[in-house]
């Protein structure tokens, strides 16, 4: 059996590929077209149905240099448009027959209609979710723009998405987020066994495999986590918040535990675990995907929920997950996670929840600023603490 060290390094080799080798050996292989998605969220399963590979796309981090990018967006927003173009037009997302942008904010809306500019020939689509979560009204519109979605990729596949192929997926996927979720379980009770760095790589990697293949990848992983018998160390135990989209470096992941922090829940790579219960697998399967999103979407600073207490999730998951403080480590520039953050400082303040923050870009490269923050965090959690 791999060690999980050697299961993380194989996931993080994925991870690092901008060049998408495995879709484009998946492609080789399986005859398959494949549908790249941006963060957060996307309805994986109905890609899947219509007989294509769902792709993440996260951005090519520090591993391509920004060019192009940078001449068709101003300099004020986030990394991840820039970057993305960047890999398009270099011909680093050729594998991809076209591309999903979920409703995130302003500038990933901006960034679906400059596709269709520089890729006239490729799919493109806006996935506008409902933010009106009455059934009769949000639900209703989400099962309808499901289905056109599913009419666009059959046209791009030639593969449509019936009813059994559709519940076929969404069982695939209920397992992997099944797996997903013991994983993050196992990370709470053991940060020790789990390094946030290699959770988050073993994660990403599914953004580029089948989901079958990455649910058996997570399965290899947990068991070989539990039987590491690496040691624990006297760490203070947070949570991470504001990496939805644009994912930090993988050297700031591995700085923050260093610097004395286990990070015991976050929103990393946040579309692999959005739906945080099963979607049903039987009925009518457009009808459960979309009821899922209403019913078991996940919290975050993207998605609006009537009448939602700012804050109230958060504290709730520091208490779940036996969380010490709460670590805010936003892209710059990100709209949603930059103006939610005061409102749930309030609330963290109000619950005597300690947090700290800091900003970051996919190709920030010098952590060390980072490392003496947060150790200074982790130090004041551990001697300063109410329980010590």
């Amino acid at each position: 059996m791999r060690s999980a060290a050697e299961i993380a390094a194989v996931c993080e080799e994925i991870v690092l590929d901008v060049g998408l080798s495995c879709v484009l050996r998946h492609r080789a292989e399986s005859g398959k077209k494949a549908i790249g998605f941006l963060p957060i969220y996307a309805p994986r399963e109905v890609v899947e149905a219509a007989g294509m590979l769902s792709v993440g796309v996260l951005g090519g981090g520090d591993q391509i240099e920004i060019i192009r990018g940078d001449a068709y967006f101003q300099s004020y927003i986030c990394q991840l448009p820039r970057s993305v173009i960047e890999m398009g037009l270099s011909g680093k997302l050729d594998a991809l027959d076209g591309m999903l942008f979920p409703a995130i904010c302003d500038v990933i809306r901006n960034l679906s209609g400059m596709w269709q500019l520089l890729f006239p020939n490729k799919y493109v689509r806006y996935i506008d979710v409902p933010h009106n979560h009455d059934w009769e009204v949000g639900g209703k519109f989400y099962v309808h723009d499901l289905r056109e979605l599913g009419r666009g990729l059959a046209g791009v596949s030639g593969v449509t998405p019936s009813d059994d192929r559709l519940r076929e997926a969404i069982a695939l996927h209920n397992e992997n987020r099944r797996l997903l979720r013991a994983l993050y379980d196992l990370r709470a009770r053991a940060p020790h066994l789990v390094p946030t760095a290699e959770a988050y790589v073993v994660v990403r990697a599914g953004y580029q495999l089948p989901v079958e293949e990455h649910s058996a990848i997570v399965r290899e992983y947990l068991e070989a986590a539990r039987v590491s018998g690496r040691a624990p160390l006297d760490q203070s135990r947070v949570v991470l918040v504001g990496s939805f989209c644009e994912q930090p470096p993988l050297g700031l992941l591995k700085t923050l535990e260093r610097a004395g922090c286990y990070i015991v829940d976050d929103d990393l790579v946040l579309g692999a675990r959005f739906l945080r219960g099963d979607v049903d697998e039987t009925g009518d399967p457009w009808e459960a995907l979309a009821r899922a999103y209403i019913a078991h979407g996940s919290h975050t600073s993207s998605r609006y929920v009537a009448g939602e207490q700012k804050g109230e999730y958060l504290i709730d998951l520091c208490k779940k997950r036996k969380a010490e403080g709460v670590v805010f480590c936003a892209p710059s520039f990100c709209d949603p996670a930059l103006l939610e953050q005061p409102m749930l400082q309030t609330a963290l303040e109000a619950a005597n929840v300690q947090h700290t923050s800091f900003r970051y870009s996919e190709n920030t490269a010098q952590f060390q600023a980072i490392h003496e923050q947060a150790g200074t965090f982790s130090d004041s959690i551990r001697l300063w603490s109410e329980d010590q």
